[in-house]
């Protein structure tokens, strides 16, 4: 066994597979998938990211694959499984990508975030079947065919083998912002543990429309609500005030110190974040 390892760190194999899924901590599933990981490759180190992303929501699972992929060493296997059309003709996937890292999961948007920043080199539709358990629920393809596949491309099985070449991956997109006149309108597009209501509103473009009012003050509205400064810190305001910021998705936030904003303000994904440059 140690020189099956030794060998497979050679062949730069030592990376983990990386699990995130809509599974939740209560049930079983998240654990099934990593004892079938461990019966196929039992040297992987399996890590997982996250079982906590918002039921059937591949949006929010896209934004965090995509938050979370280039922290982790190249050639690192990540297996994806939010999957609301499970048992449906929706595909399944896996990609190699430009920067090494390999993502396993269901075709519907979850993995594209990740993807296009990473780069495409190849993708494969998932079809052959000597790569997935014996039998195959129409409801746990994460247990049953994406945890197979990500535990034999660990092992060093060539993505070709899995299944032909795809040209078209299925697009996730957030949501763009709008600016009208003296305003920039973006939306919430995830909700973490703590409530903070994280935006579709970048550092960047908040910098570039304040480029074009130096001399204005920015303040944020949420769903109408009193005008927030942008802050560094949470320390900066209160205890139990909301405030504005960005966090570690760079991206502008609102938020409540030692609170929740979610619960505060009532807001959730889709609750539209005005920024007005004030003269």
């Amino acid at each position: 066994m140690a020189g099956k390892l030794s060998a497979q760190k050679a062949r730069g194999q030592a990376a983990p597979i990386a699990l995130l899924t809509d599974f939740g901590y209560r049930d079983h599933y998240a654990g099934v998938m990593r004892g079938v990981i461990a019966s196929i490759a039992p040297g992987a180190p399996i890590i997982d990211i996250t079982h906590g992303v918002a039921p059937q929501s591949v949006a929010a699972g896209a934004l965090v694959l995509r938050e979370s992929w280039r922290f982790f060493p190249s050639k690192t296997v990540f297996v994806v499984v939010v999957d609301p059309g499970v048992g449906t003709p929706r595909r399944a996937i896996a990609i190699e990508t430009a920067a090494g890292a390999r993502l396993v999961g269901p075709d519907n948007g979850v993995l594209w975030l990740a993807a296009e920043q990473a780069g495409v080199k190849r993708a494969v539709e998932l079809s052959v079947e000597r790569y997935f358990l014996p039998r195959q629920s129409s409801t746990f393809h994460g247990r049953d065919l994406f945890a197979p596949v990500g535990a034999h491309l660990w092992n060093g099985v060539d993505l070709l083998k899995l299944g032909p070449l795809i040209a078209d991956i299925k697009a996730c997109t957030l949501p763009e912002p709008v600016e009208n006149a003296r305003e920039l309108v973006g939306q919430v597009v995830y909700v973490d543990t703590y409530g903070n209501l994280i935006s579709n509103l970048s550092r960047s473009q908040i910098a570039a429309f304040q480029a074009r009012f130096p001399s204005s003050s920015l303040l944020v509205r949420i769903k109408g609500n009193v005008p927030l400064l942008v802050c560094r810190t949470y320390g900066d305001v209160p205890k139990n005030a909301p405030l504005a910021l960005f966090g570690s998705f760079d991206l502008l936030e609102i938020a409540v110190r030692e609170g929740n904003a979610a619960e505060l303000l009532a807001a959730g994904p889709g609750a539209e974040i005005r920024v007005r440059a004030q003269p």
